[in-house]
């Protein structure tokens, strides 16, 4: 489970309605929801982001209400994987349920700028800033996780075990 892409970095305390904004809950369809990413913290942002970038935050991603569209909308505009210092508990969650990777990196997330071109294998626990050479670890995600992630959620994990 490897990715890499240009590293899109936004602030601290990021909530659910800056990642997706409630006018736009009106669907739980993946593009539709990936069109309006960010749209909460500036309008277009997404217009920036190419399939397999990278999204870096600071402090407690995710905070606010425990909408599943948060982590869909983050999916939807092409970003598979989130680095950030922490994340919000029950965004945490939804995210690995929905199929989005996460990895809580701490202080070392100040070794990722805007604009940086970032390998991640979460296997190895290994993020590495391919601009600076600056590497990060982190604990690797586990085979079970990697699995879930690979079935695009919980909900196509269970289906196919229940199969």
């Amino acid at each position: 489970m490897s990715y890499t892409g240009t590293a899109h970095k936004v602030g601290e305390h990021i909530d659910t309605d800056a990642i997706i904004p409630a006018r736009f809950l009106v669907t739980t369809d993946t593009k539709k929801l990936g069109e309006n990413c960010m749209a909460g913290l500036e309008e277009g942002w997404v217009k920036r982001v190419k399939p397999g970038d990278v999204m870096v935050a600071g402090r407690n991603f995710g905070c606010g209400s425990s909408r599943e569209h948060a982590p869909i909308a983050i999916l939807g505009a092409g970003m598979p994987v989130v680095i950030a210092h922490s994340f919000a508990r029950i965004f945490y969650r939804n995210s690995f349920n929905m199929g989005l990777l996460l990895l809580e990196v701490g202080d070392e997330v100040d070794k990722i700028a805007d604009g940086d071109t970032v390998e991640v294998d979460a296997a190895k626990g290994l993020i590495t800033n391919r601009t600076t050479g600056a590497t990060i670890t982190c604990p690797p995600l586990p085979a079970s996780m990697r699995e879930l992630l690979d079935k695009g959620g919980l909900v196509p994990y269970v289906r196919e075990k229940l199969a």
